[in-house]
Parts: structure tokens; sequence; C-alpha cells
């Protein structure tokens, strides 16, 4: 699968519909087609998987435990609210009014490229969620991106 990456300024339709960047939508794997998932993301936004990224997701979520309490709760979160959207003629896709409240998405988003995933943002939202501290970004990327054995292997 490619990698879907990038940031896009995009504005929502009248009819609360937005256009998905031609850059993301050649990156979508050929076999999920036009058809997307769309969920409440973890943090006020909303995330949009191809179909293919999102089997193996829903996979994972699907085998925990239906039996244990915990496992349950996180499943009916998890799971609420989500849609699956597909892509018209020309790229756009609707976003229900439940998840543009969520997100607090009004007129205008951006779509971030997540690797395997986008998520959508309320530009104010997103800023605030952004790293501000060059050094505080530096010391993230030490810790999550040195191995234990050496330099990172994107060091090289």
């Amino acid at each position: 699968m490619n990698l879907l990456s990038g940031e896009y300024e995009c504005k929502l339709d009248p009819k609360g519909r937005l256009v998905l960047p031609a850059k993301v939508k050649a990156s979508l794997p050929e076999s999920s087609g036009n058809q997307l998932v769309l969920v409440r993301g973890f943090e006020p936004c909303l995330v949009l998987y191809p179909r293919a990224a999102w089997r193996v997701i829903h996979e994972k979520v699907m085998a925990l435990d239906e039996f244990n309490e915990e496992y349950r709760q996180f499943q009916r979160n998890f799971f609420r609210g989500m849609t699956e959207v597909e892509l018209d003629a020309i790229g756009r896709f609707g976003l229900p009014r439940t998840m543009l409240r969520y997100a607090g998405i009004e007129k205008e988003a951006i779509i971030v490229g997540m690797g395997n995933r986008c998520e959508i943002w309320d530009p104010t939202r997103y800023d605030d969620f952004l790293i501000k501290d060059q050094q505080s970004f530096s010391k993230l990327a030490q810790k999550f991106l040195t191995t234990e054995t050496g330099p990172s292997p994107l060091a090289a």
C-alpha cells in the first residue's frame, strides 16, 4: 500500500462534503476502490481509513473477549459512529453531522496523511495538538526512533 502523507487545507461544501485531495486519492490501495471507513479519533478529530487498513484494525478489535466488560466498553466506544463513506465521481465524501460536531469542524478542515490512514481536523484544534517546542519534538524522536542497539534506522 502506498503511504498516505501530507497536510491539506480543505473546505466543506454546504452539504458537509469534503473533496479528498488528489494526492491522497492516488495513494489509496486499488483494493479499497472508492470505499473508506470514517471513525472518531482518540483526539477530537476524525480518522479516515482505506477499507484494507480498516479491516486489519477491525479484526483486532473484534478479537477481544466479548465477555470481558472492559473490552466491551472499548469496542462500544471504538465503533461508536463508525460509518462507511464512498467517494463520488469528483472525489467528495460526506461527513455525518454528528462526526462534524465531535471534531468541531465547521467550514474548514485539515486532512493529515498518517501512513495507513488520514486524520481530519478543525484547523484550530489541529494546531493545539501540534508540538510547538522543537526540543520536545526532538526528544520524542530520540525516544521512539532510537533502538537499544544504536542509532535510528532512519539516520542512515
